[in-house]
């Protein structure tokens, strides 16, 4: 069955549509996906402009996008969902609704969760402000959720393409050489752990504020007097899991694609992507991020053209 909407722009790899992602998914063939990496509205105890369901709602608001998510993404395909924490209505206790989210992602649509990511944005506001400014009975609230779901347990990964730079200690490490010992923990350190590999074992943890400034959808959102999107996804979040779990050529789709920092990203990386967005001045305004970069904006002429 066809796309019906006509994307907002094309680029060289990707498309941007103003759409229902739910409706749009389901569109969409089967197995036809690699990744789908994406940070749905939070359930948040107060109303955003950008729209979010409430906590007591969200799993079942959110589980038929993860119904049709797992049938378009391939068996070798993952599901990256980036959620945050929220705090319960008037309370200084946490809301569980990210627990139960991943729960039914699993339980109820049948993903497996491959890795948990924790995301710490050291630039992160206090809040909410009667418990941690006001009231001192609680402390900054850094770190958001990101759950990495597949199909398969062996779909495709390769965490040499997202290797980081060598500490200090492991240079000297390297250039020095070790010998064989055991730790007091009982683990075996052979002369091979000192072998230049290109770089050390990410962890599960990624650092990166996102307070970007001096971005072109910054700049050119401030030149056309538009309100910048209030919840902008971090460069890096999306740029570590395409490098990590897609090559170029490969397909990665935001459903929630809101100013389109994946696209954006994707189109650096050179994978065929789609960005789907249901407000109209957010999906239209996301075409910043690409004017007066390296990419060409195409404005599509009736035609389309998608990577399935």
């Amino acid at each position: 069955m066809p796309i019906q909407s006509k994307p907002i722009y094309n680029t060289k790899f990707g498309s941007f549509f103003c759409a229902d992602s739910l409706d749009f998914m389901r569109q969409m063939p089967d197995n036809s996906v690699d990744l789908i990496v994406t940070s749905p509205p939070y359930a948040l105890h107060f109303k955003k402009e950008y729209g979010n369901a409430d906590q007591r709602e969200y799993v079942q608001w959110f589980l038929p996008f993860a119904k049709e998510i797992k049938r378009i993404i391939k068996p070798t395909g993952s599901f990256v969902l980036n959620l945050g924490g929220a705090w319960q209505p008037g309370s200084p206790v946490r809301s569980l609704y990210h627990y139960r989210m991943l729960l039914a992602l699993i339980d109820d649509t049948g993903f497996d969760l491959a890795q948990e990511f924790f995301w710490y944005n050291p630039a992160k506001m206090p809040a909410p402000a009667e418990w941690v400014n006001v009231r001192r009975i609680r402390v900054k609230d850094s770190v958001e959720y990101i759950f990495w779901l597949v199909k398969d347990p062996m779909a495709n990964a390769d965490n040499r393409k997202v290797l980081q730079p060598y500490s200090k200690d492991m240079e000297r490490l390297i250039k020095r050489g070790i010998k064989q010992t055991v730790r007091p923990s009982g683990h075996m350190i052979k002369d091979t752990f000192a072998a230049d590999r290109g770089g050390s074992i990410p962890s599960n943890m990624i650092q990166c504020g996102n307070n970007e400034s001096n971005s072109a959808y910054v700049k050119n959102c401030k030149l056309a007097g538009k309100k910048i999107h209030p919840a902008r996804f971090p460069a890096e979040l999306p740029r570590f899991f395409i490098e990590f779990l897609t090559s170029p050529g490969d397909l990665v789709l935001d459903p929630f694609a809101g100013s389109n920092t994946t696209g954006y990203v994707a189109e650096e990386l050179k994978r065929e992507w789609i960005g789907i967005e249901l407000r109209e001045n957010y999906a239209e305004e996301s075409r910043l991020r690409f004017e007066g970069a390296p990419t060409e904006i195409i404005v599509p002429q009736g035609q389309q053209t998608l990577p399935f």
